[in-house]
């Protein structure tokens, strides 16, 4: 069984992230990082240089995790602890983020990059009452948001969401094959065409939603077959 697990970057996660991981009991727990990425995390450093546009959207992302009493990361934090609870391996199946970005970058239009800083400001000042109101409607219709993504940021959907979909689908299907329970921790944006491209295989989808409002089964993985647990 693979247990797809929608997350959010900012929101107060981790208990009922955990939760779903002792109770499945997988043998692997993957997790939406590259190797950098984890080094970073779990040393509690800075990279060096990074892009103006990944420090924008980092900022963004830890001053919205201060309004809901979280830190940046700590969703990922939460699945290696749950990993180290059961004794599950962990897989690191994210693309290399400098890399990703740099080609974001570089193949954004002129017009598409200055939405993009412009959002990126704009983020600073949202409130969390927008934030779940947005989570709300995303919850209740997510293709509206991919669809508006495709219109409005078109590089930025098939660098950030589809290369990045494809990569670490292939790596969780290599994994099946030799592994019986995964649990597969990425942000819930990727969740539709992860979901998809896996059908094929017994799938368990928790959605970022049901994390926040605890409404995920909370059952053991043996219980399970195809399961699409879509709020």
């Amino acid at each position: 069984m693979i247990t797809l697990v929608g997350v959010g970057h900012v929101f107060d996660i981790s208990d009922p992230l955990q939760q779903v991981i002792r109770s499945r009991r997988p043998e692997v727990v993957c997790l939406e990082l590259d190797p950098a990425r984890y080094r970073s995390l779990m040393q509690k450093e800075t990279r060096g240089k990074v892009p103006l546009q990944y420090l924008l959207l980092s900022k963004v992302q830890k001053r919205m995790a201060g309004k809901f009493g979280s830190e940046v990361g700590a969703e990922m934090l939460a699945g290696v602890e749950g990993a180290k609870a059961v004794g599950a391996k962990l897989a690191l199946i994210d693309m290399d983020a400098q890399s990703v970005f740099a080609e974001l970058w570089r193949r954004m239009t002129f017009p598409e990059k200055v939405r993009l800083l412009t959002g990126s400001l704009a983020g600073l000042l949202v409130s969390k009452r927008t934030v779940e109101k947005e989570l709300e409607n995303y919850s209740e219709d997510d293709s509206r948001y991919i669809e508006a993504m495709s219109r409005e940021f078109p590089v930025m959907k098939e660098v950030l969401i589809d290369r990045r979909n494809a990569h670490m689908t292939k790596q969780v299907q290599a994994l099946s094959t030799i592994h019986t329970s995964i649990v597969v921790v990425v942000g819930d944006g990727h969740l539709p065409g992860m979901a998809e491209a896996l059908k094929s295989l017994p799938l368990e989808i928790i959605r970022l939603k049901q994390l926040k409002d605890g409404t995920f089964d909370s059952g053991a993985q043996a219980s399970y077959s195809v399961s699409f647990q879509y709020p």
